[in-house]
């Protein structure tokens, strides 16, 4: 069964730290390109961020650059979000996603695999 299970959300002061992680399972992990979406209340789902197959490639959306990384570890098949200096704007819920492409991409339809999400709340 292909899965993809996020954690590590929670709830923090503006200016905090986060780190998001997520575990894939059955697909060949490191053959997938891997993205962060989030979705606010009353809002569309976004893209953030975004790594290749083999780690060499990233893309971020233009609101984190800079305060957020992301990266993997195909030994572990799993995807981290670090995420810092965050804002209140960033409060939603992150999903994790894998594309067959390998690639980095931005559409949320070009990934075939989601996890269920976890929240992330920052209070100002």
């Amino acid at each position: 069964q292909v899965q993809l299970v996020e954690s590590g959300g929670g709830s923090v002061q503006a200016g905090g730290s986060l780190r998001l992680s997520c575990a894939a399972s059955g697909l060949t992990f490191s053959r997938y390109g891997m993205g962060w979406f989030r979705q606010a209340p009353g809002k569309e789902r976004e893209f953030v961020a975004a790594i290749a197959w083999s780690g060499g490639s990233t893309d971020y959306a233009d609101s984190v650059k800079g305060r957020f990384t992301i990266s993997r570890d195909n030994a572990k098949n799993g995807v981290y979000l670090q995420m810092n200096s965050l804002k209140p704007e960033d409060t939603a819920v992150y999903y994790c996603a894998a594309s067959n492409t390998g690639l980095t991409l931005r559409v949320g339809l070009s990934y075939d695999v989601w996890g269920q999400g976890t929240q992330v709340t920052v209070s100002s």
